[in-house]
């Protein structure tokens, strides 16, 4: 009898043993069971084509990530980001959009008029995305169609200028000017559109237009050294050669008292004197949105229009101001979201 209870004492014993060794493992696969999402929630691969160095695109893409990660995709949780830049080569930026197709990414973020052209060559016959940013007119670039639909497997955001409040704006602080400046690069179409919008508003605010043509970043000191002599102020487009050459304008030009407007808070703090524009980190917040539907097959690029930011703020550099002895109006001053 004693040798029997003592065999069983033994054999819970064991089993009471057991039971706790195998206790943390049997939790593990509890909580798994309840939470499945944990280990089966989607991962994400992009690949993001930035065109060149400088700080609008650079906050479009900081933008970008944000609204992604405000929808619930992040870096840090569940997704991996392939990051190029171009340096204003259109020929790097193809190959950086083939690497992307190669990697079999779910998604290609192209920044800047070029490299959504290359992107959407490059992804033509796979079932890639492809989603813009920073394009001044993607009717004009070949992304959309007039009603603002796509024209494949792409869609995104534009920074279209504000041109008649720019010219609104030129026009209060130089009431005397009377003619304006725009260097432009031939190559790029957002750049063309813009020109031409010039072209058709400025008469109405009693300029004239000069303009002159750059093909790359080198042309630039001798383009500025051309337009400095034939007018009274320069303003900038979104041209992203002729913005990574913006320290080399505002040097000629202000060695001549030639104010230089710029087309977004960036360049105004980088010492533009003014600017009607746009916030290139909630452009990209807005397109980082866009993608995140995309990526969680909410919809289709191809399915979805184009979008732009209606709302511009009002920029100003007062040591700008001071150095080329500019007054500007204090009323029309208090109307800036940001002074420099």
């Amino acid at each position: 009898m004693k040798k029997k209870l003592l065999s069983v004492l033994m054999v819970f014993t064991v089993a009471a043993s057991l039971a706790a060794c195998s206790t943390p493992a049997q939790n593990q696969l509890n909580s798994t069971t309840q939470n499945p999402k944990d280990i089966t929630e989607k991962q994400y691969k992009i690949g993001i084509s930035q065109f060149a160095a400088h700080g609008s695109l650079d906050n479009c893409m900081e933008g970008f990530l944000k609204g992604l990660e405000e929808e619930g995709i992040s870096q840090d949780k569940n997704l991996t980001v392939l990051f190029e830049n171009a340096f204003a080569n259109p020929g790097t930026a193809g190959q950086i959009s083939n690497n992307f197709v190669s990697n079999n990414v779910d998604l290609i973020c192209a920044i800047a008029t070029p490299s959504a052209a290359t992107a959407f060559t490059s992804a033509m016959d796979t079932e890639i995305p492809v989603i813009y940013t920073a394009i001044t007119d993607p009717v004009e670039a070949g992304f959309a169609n007039e009603d603002g639909t796509s024209t494949g497997n792409i869609t995104g955001t534009s920074d279209k200028l504000p041109v008649e409040a720019q010219l609104q704006m030129i026009r209060k602080i130089l009431p005397k000017a009377k003619t304006l400046g725009i260097m432009y690069t031939t190559s790029e179409p957002n750049s063309i559109s813009a020109i031409k919008e010039y072209e058709s508003l400025v008469e109405k605010y009693g300029f004239t237009l000069e303009t002159v043509g750059i093909s790359e970043l080198a042309d630039i000191p001798l383009a500025a050294d051309n337009l400095i002599t034939k007018v009274d102020c320069i303003t900038n487009l979104t041209d992203n050669t002729v913005v990574q050459g913006l320290s080399t304008i505002l040097e000629k030009a202000g060695s001549k008292g030639i104010p230089v407007f710029g087309s977004e808070v960036e360049q105004v703090q980088n010492g533009c004197l003014a600017a009607v524009g746009l916030d290139y980190v909630e452009l990209g917040v807005i397109t980082g949105k866009m993608a995140a539907k995309v990526l969680k097959e909410e919809a289709k690029a191809s399915e979805m229009k184009f979008e732009s930011i209606t709302e511009f703020g009002l920029y100003l550099n007062n040591e700008t101001a001071k150095t080329l002895n500019i007054s500007i109006d204090e009323e029309y001053a208090k109307n800036a979201l940001e002074i420099f």
